[in-house]
């Protein structure tokens, strides 16, 4: 595979600037002149809409700025790609990421695209028997060889996430579909559908979801894509961004509090309501006991430079290291409560009186939809 010595990005066919090797182990980018006329920040703290070439830092992403590295597959996709690359001679571990945003292309989650395009010489067919994939991801899981490879790869080499998934289209858009990874649950698909409706009785905004029957087990959980719209018929791409990618932090190491994320809320949206959106969406991690809520589990959509709090995501039972939250409430992971939920909302200047209103309203939900799900289980 030629080294790339240079990387083209895009967005909805528009031209956003230039991506290029410095000092061999870092990257430069630079926005074009019309996209400084006519475009907007694709990522306002590290990226501002200002002339002139930025070199991105060596930590947290080895000399990558974040916006770009949201849009290179993580865990189960980063895995597939890998495979990929052996079976083509390539050694994974000496592709740069210029070559691998290359691999992505127009596939990538969000909205931003890279030229020139890296493609693979075979190809692949759509499956939509969901027990025929969740079969193939476990033997890939197992390190054996699957003759699914090119389809898994073609559906879903592009995601993020540790699991399994496909992207499917289907006549109402498109569909990512989950399946289960070592150490889930076998019912991890039915928990993760009947967190996100606990969620949504919260009050909290998630994707359309759903759970796709399954022969084997009871069911793979499904959610539309939010960084996807409908317009005159024809798919319009969204362009998204991570917590992780906004803040330049890795999602790798807990290194956030939930106080941050609010302040980033307000600063992106200016809006209360997104504002109140994600301290809602803290009280769920809380009491649900999410505490896999790492930085790339919050992203943020931006239509034409109006950023708004994307859909909530990643919703069931979970712990992360030591067992404590990734993102932690007020300085506390290990045990969060009440107490620690209002210091964030004093921290954002948030009414103590709606804060408790909103967390009790919460607690109320998750512990009792919670636990009829538990109870049939």
């Amino acid at each position: 595979m030629k080294t790339a010595d240079k990387l083209e990005v895009y967005y909805r066919g528009r031209h956003v600037g230039t991506m290029a090797p410095y000092q061999k182990y870092m990257t430069a980018f630079e926005y074009t002149a019309d996209w400084l006329r006519n475009g907007f920040s694709i990522s306002p703290f590290s990226l501002p809409l200002i002339p002139g070439i930025k070199i991105a830092k060596a930590i947290p992403f080895n000399g990558l700025f974040g916006i770009f590295m949201d849009s290179l597959p993580d865990g189960w996709g980063r895995l597939l790609v890998d495979r990929m690359l052996r079976r083509e001679g390539e050694r994974p571990e000496e592709i740069g990421y210029l070559n691998r945003l290359s691999i992505v292309g127009s596939s990538g989650m969000g909205a931003l695209e890279y030229k020139p395009v890296y493609l693979w010489k075979k190809g692949a067919e759509i499956v939509s028997d969901f027990d025929r994939l969740a079969g193939e991801c476990a033997k890939i899981l197992q390190s054996e060889e699957s003759k699914d490879l090119d389809t898994l790869f073609a559906m879903g080499g592009s995601s993020g996430g540790a699991r399994p998934k496909v992207i499917l289209k289907m006549d109402d858009g498109e569909w990512i579909v989950k399946f289960p990874s070592s150490g889930d649950p076998e019912d991890i698909g039915r928990m993760e559908y009947e967190y996100h409706l606990c969620a949504k009785a919260c009050g909290i905004d998630i994707p359309e979801i759903r759970l796709f029957p399954s022969a084997r087990c009871s069911g793979y959980f499904g959610s539309r894509r939010f960084d996807r719209a409908d317009e005159a018929g024809k798919e319009k791409k969204i362009h998204m961004a991570s917590a992780s990618a906004l803040l330049e932090t890795s999602h790798r190491i807990p290194s956030l509090d939930y106080t941050t994320l609010m302040s980033l809320t307000w600063q992106l949206t200016k809006e209360a309501e997104d504002l109140h959106r994600m301290f809602t969406l803290m009280c769920f991690n809380v009491f649900a006991h999410n505490r896999d809520d790492h930085s790339n589990n919050f992203s943020f959509l931006c239509d034409e430079g109006t950023w708004r709090l994307a859909p909530a995501y990643d919703l069931t039972r979970s712990d992360s290291l030591g067992g404590e939250h990734a993102t932690t409430i007020a300085g506390e992971g290990k045990n969060p409560g009440m107490k620690d939920i209002l210091a964030v909302a004093k921290n954002i200047g948030m009414k103590e009186s709606t804060a408790k209103e909103i967390a009790e309203k919460v607690k109320e939900t998750v512990f009792s939809r919670l636990l009829k799900y538990q109870q049939r289980r």
